[in-house]
């Protein structure tokens, strides 16, 4: 399984799970919402994803790092502060809430089967070797932030 390891980017992953919710959607009728509580529903969703997102960019800025999650061996320093002290991962779960903000305007049950399947994809394949990484490279200051601060949430 470690071939599938970090080899399609992130937000090429949000990519194909909210195309396959896109698809998904046609197995059921739409739930019976009014179109406004949908859109509003999916645009706090989304500017939620997007402070979150940018968040995580600006304080990998600041510390000098990479923002390569292809590369997680070209990590100079760990960023614990900010948003990293909430969670580990800002930008996925950003990712994953622009997938809730793309459910909640689909208005599909079926839809909502993507958003744990991204969610196990990104543990598996992205988080696990990107943690590995880290790990081997900071040694017990990560495995303490591990301890401290939650993956996703």
């Amino acid at each position: 399984m470690r071939k599938l390891e970090l080899k399609i980017p992130p937000p090429g992953v949000a990519l194909l799970a909210a195309l396959a919710m896109w698809g998904l959607a046609f197995l059921a009728r739409p739930l019976s919402l009014p179109v406004t509580l949908r859109v509003a529903v999916a645009v706090a969703f989304a500017c939620t994803g997007a402070a979150l997102g940018l968040a995580g960019i600006l304080a990998f800025r600041r510390a000098k790092t990479t923002l390569d999650p292809m590369h997680p061996d070209k990590v100079r320093t760990l960023v614990t502060g900010g948003v990293f002290g909430r969670t580990r991962n800002p930008m996925y779960l950003s990712l994953l809430l622009y997938l809730c903000a793309w459910a909640a305007y689909l208005a599909s049950w079926p839809a909502l089967l993507m958003l744990p399947a991204f969610v196990l994809y990104m543990d598996r394949f992205q988080i696990l070797p990107e943690e590995r990484a880290l790990s081997g490279r900071f040694g017990a200051e990560f495995a303490a932030y591990q301890a401290e601060v939650p993956k996703w949430l």
